[in-house]
């Protein structure tokens, strides 16, 4: 049975981001609101958590992860960025942005994209995301939450835990979240190109 952990949206209880970190730490997966959808999400590390994630998810491992992370320099550690990357991503971060970038080495290989070897990266602007990865103080590996057969992200916490009680380690009710998932922007050709539109304006980048 999941645990369901109640988190206030703006200030989030910082006993209940202890024991959700050490849910991800020893293994668990996650459902997690954000500024778009509920994600799911796991340790970056963990390739048996990671595996679990994409058999809930129903995709393979074609199906690109996003690294979900605090700020623009830690961006950088996962990814390579010039200075007119860097200048877009600071207009854009935090928000409901996935941008795909040339990945590092820091990146695990499983995780890039096989011929690209690019990877998708976000900053969520969502107190309770941010007040999780400032406790875990590394990326989480995420994944937008819908379910196979579906078209819409799940995006109530208690129909999360209807669907998913016996399959994921925690639900984090911070109440409800966007339809809309994030909006994608491959930036590694040097000119952004919208792979997907979606919550984020993608004017930023000039689209």
């Amino acid at each position: 049975m999941s645990q369901f952990f109640q988190l206030h949206p703006d200030n989030p209880q910082p006993r209940l981001l202890k024991q959700a970190a050490q849910i991800i730490h020893a293994g668990g997966i996650v459902a997690l609101p954000t500024d778009s959808c509920y994600a799911l999400v796991c340790h970056l590390d963990d390739k048996r958590a990671v595996e679990r994630m994409r058999r809930i998810r129903g995709v393979d491992d074609k199906h690109l992860l996003t690294l979900l992370c605090r700020d623009l320099s830690e961006i950088a550690v996962y990814a390579r960025v010039d200075n007119a990357q860097f200048r877009m991503l600071k207009a854009a971060t935090p928000g409901a942005y996935t941008v795909i970038l040339e990945a590092t080495k820091e990146v695990p290989r499983r995780l890039s994209h096989p011929s690209r070897k690019t990877i998708g990266l976000r900053v969520p602007e969502n107190r309770i995301a941010q007040a999780l990865l400032e406790e875990l103080g590394q990326p989480l590996l995420g994944t937008t939450l819908i379910l196979p057969g579906q078209d819409d992200p799940l995006t109530d916490p208690e129909q999360i835990r209807d669907l998913l009680d016996k399959q994921i380690e925690l639900i984090v009710d911070g109440g409800a979240c966007s339809f809309e998932p994030t909006t994608v922007i491959d930036l590694v050709g040097g000119e952004p190109v919208l792979v997907r539109q979606g919550r984020g304006d993608a004017a930023l980048f000039g689209l």
